[in-house]
């Protein structure tokens, strides 16, 4: 029995868990989806759950690979980006391997790197493989795509594979992503699931070199992706150019609550996507609890190791305005 594991690993979006033991409706700032995604007329098809899913996801892949220019053999799909996170780092990873990961940002990285038997490492010359979050969650830096590019050489000359995470980029600025570059030492993961406001369906993607994918489709569980998600993945990339509309719209809402935040007196990092990380003046557990007994759940940083911030979704206008009195009556 294995006695060195991890401790799982803390999320946002625990609403559920908070409505069976809170009074009333909840607004849920701690879990970045799409306040505005697109529009889509798909129904469940109860017939198709007699079968089990094609593992091979052929025609998902397919149809994932058209809109990217990728072939389907550069394309792997899971149950959530977590999965292929995991799977990844079982497929790239083992005993005496490092990984190079810039705190603070997604905790699911070094998660996965010490349950493949790894560990992390403060020096990326030396690592098997570096993370990137573009943008990066929960900070919201973006790289442009020429700055992750010379990431990518550099990492490559140090015989480093560069693991990119966009899966907040359809929400930001898909012009600085590198989906469509097709590179021995990249992986790049995406999640569909947060730019169409589906995080129950679980379903996220990525590209590699076909030597690359095959390795992680041979550790990754077979079945994953369940006939619903498959079926409603292939349905939401023929409507995937309508982001462009929740783009704009989200930049425009951003604008305005950063504008609120600043009357407010409250810093915070320079967003670039669908949240912001918010420097608070008192412990975020303290603050958190505040907002949550007035019915608006935030991500509180600690996990990050931001004791003294907040992370907070943008949402729309009328539920942003409740966040704003919210923390206008909760801060000190």
């Amino acid at each position: 029995m294995r006695d060195n594991l991890p401790e799982r690993a803390e999320h946002g979006g625990r609403v559920r868990w908070h409505r069976t033991r809170e009074k009333g409706e909840l607004l849920d700032f701690s879990a970045n989806v799409n306040p505005y995604p697109p529009e889509i007329s798909w129904v469940p098809d109860p017939s198709v759950l007699k079968d089990y899913p094609d593992d091979r996801y052929e025609t998902l892949k397919e149809v994932i690979g058209r809109k990217f220019g990728r072939d389907a053999a550069e394309v792997t799909v899971g149950n959530g980006s977590v999965e292929l996170i995991r799977a990844f780092c079982f497929a790239m990873l083992g005993d005496g391997d490092t990984a190079y990961i810039d705190p603070p940002t997604f905790a699911e990285y070094e998660m996965a790197v010490r349950l493949a038997g790894a560990r992390c490492t403060a020096d990326d010359g030396s690592a098997a493989v570096r993370f990137l979050c573009n943008p990066n969650n929960p900070t919201g830096a973006l790289h442009s795509r020429p700055e992750v590019l010379r990431l990518l050489d550099r990492a490559a000359g140090q015989g480093t594979c560069l693991f990119l995470d966009e899966a907040f980029i359809e929400l930001s600025d898909p012009r600085q992503s590198l989906a469509d570059v097709s590179h021995e030492n990249l992986f790049v993961l995406r999640s569909l699931t947060k730019s169409f406001a589906v995080p129950g369906i679980r379903f996220g993607y990525g590209f590699g070199t076909p030597e690359l994918i095959e390795k992680i489709e041979t550790v990754r569980l077979p079945w994953t992706v369940n006939a619903f998600a498959e079926s409603f993945a292939i349905e939401a990339f023929r409507h995937y150019d309508l982001l462009e509309e929740s783009r704009e719209r989200i930049a425009r809402e951003r604008s305005w609550l950063s504008g609120r935040l600043d009357d407010l007196g409250l810093t915070y990092e320079p967003p670039s996507a669908n949240y912001i990380l918010i420097a608070v003046p008192v412990e975020a557990e303290v603050l958190v609890g505040r907002l949550l007994s007035r019915g608006i759940l935030v991500r509180d940083c600690r996990s990050f190791g931001l004791p003294r911030h907040i992370r907070v979704a943008v949402r729309t206008r009328e539920e942003d305005r409740q966040l704003i009195e919210a923390l206008e009556a909760c801060l000190p």
